[in-house]
């Protein structure tokens, strides 16, 4: 099954005044959708822009894997833990909020910051808060704490991406054009499918595309 979610359907967040537009692809916050809580593991994929200056100030999290990939500009980060770091377009920040954190996420360059950041749940509450930032993922980046797996690609024009045989398959297309079946996908469009096996992603222009891997926990309940 495959549900199609357009760049127009995201719930529309942040603070435009304060320089912070956000768009939601999951219930968040006032946006209260009992129908979209969430998606396999995800919680929350939200597109996030700053102007120079902006950004979110000190606040917290817990029992949350935090998966944030910078498009363009430069991401500053600070949280309780001690890290200071400037996250830039290719790079993946992670912050495992296990038992707590808090943090601060800002645009300090002079130019817009755009990046998406994703919610996934653990598959064990609590711990201790961890964080990395990875320069250049290769084939993919294992998230063990929450059995998930994301995909970067960036085919150009007329190359196909498979589709994993996940459980759950969410493809968010950064920038450019793909098609996957009879549907076409722009840049903030995003498809949640499952069964995806033998499904094939063909990039209509240059793109980039990020896919997460998840599995059914249910079934591996038994």
């Amino acid at each position: 099954m495959i549900r199609i979610q357009r760049a127009g359907e995201r719930y529309p967040g942040g603070d435009p005044a304060a320089g912070i537009e956000t768009r939601h692809a999951l219930s968040f916050g006032p946006h209260y959708d009992p129908d979209n809580l969430r998606f396999g593991a995800l919680l929350a994929c939200n597109e996030e822009r700053l102007a120079p200056g902006a950004g979110f100030d000190e606040h917290p999290h817990s029992h949350t894997e935090i998966v944030t990939w910078v498009v363009e500009g430069e991401l500053t980060h600070h949280d309780t833990a001690g890290h200071t770091t400037v996250v830039r377009p290719g790079d993946l920040q992670r912050l495992s909020s296990a038992g707590g954190v808090r943090h601060v996420e800002r645009n300090d360059g002079a130019g817009p910051l755009v990046f998406v950041q994703m919610w996934l749940a653990p598959l064990s509450p609590g711990g201790e808060p961890s964080y990395e930032v990875v320069r250049g993922i290769g084939d993919g980046y294992e998230l063990p704490a929450a059995d998930a797996r994301l995909r970067v690609h960036r085919p150009a024009a007329g190359e196909g991406v498979a589709v994993p045989p996940a459980d759950f398959a969410y493809v968010h297309v950064v920038r450019g054009a793909v098609r996957l079946g009879d549907e076409d996908l722009g840049a903030g469009d995003a498809a949640r499918i499952t069964g995806g096996g033998g499904r094939t992603l063909v990039a209509t222009t240059g793109a980039e595309i990020l896919i997460w891997e998840m599995r059914d926990r249910r079934g591996a309940l038994g």
